[in-house]
């Protein structure tokens, strides 16, 4: 595999155009987390997506690692499947740290992509129902909607 700025191109453009499946895992993820943790979640749509992929794939160092995720998950596939459960769930808990973002986000990206890909099927290659957990595991964590994240910290240190 060779990632070329062109072959990154590509990848942010089938990520992007991903939306139609990544959205509503992304809305039903959040969905299902509020209900556990007793708040409302904003949904996202699907413009807010593509910003955000965009915003993701502006930063040449985050693209061109996301993209090789992207690429690997793509034509990963195992035969028999389960064989290769723990290169597709590395690899997908990766890209959803890699979108999220650095800590705290990177983790809970992390934790939600297992939360995600235990409801996603997508048919084809092993990666495919991973890379779907991942993107919307990664992009829902960084986007806006959650009210722990609006506003400032109460733990940030000012100093005047």
């Amino acid at each position: 595999m060779e990632l070329t700025p062109e072959a990154v191109e590509r990848e942010a453009e089938w990520v992007r155009n991903r939306g139609d499946a990544v959205v509503p895992l992304i809305n039903d993820t959040r969905t299902r987390l509020g209900e556990l943790f007793g708040t409302d979640v904003g949904e996202v749509t699907p413009a807010a997506y593509r910003e955000e992929v965009d915003a993701v794939f502006e930063d040449g160092e985050v693209a061109v690692n996301v993209a090789g995720f992207v690429r690997i998950l793509r034509e990963l596939d195992v035969e028999g499947d389960y064989p290769g459960f723990v290169v597709d769930e590395i690899l997908g808990r990766e890209l959803a740290a890699t979108v999220a973002g650095g800590h705290p986000l990177s983790l809970l990206a992390q934790a939600t992509f297992h939360f995600a890909d235990v409801r996603t099927h997508t048919e084809g290659r092993a990666g495919a129902d991973d890379l779907d957990a991942a993107l919307a595991a990664g992009f829902q964590t960084r986007l806006p909607g959650w009210s722990w994240r609006d506003g400032d910290s109460p733990f940030a240190v000012r100093r005047d």
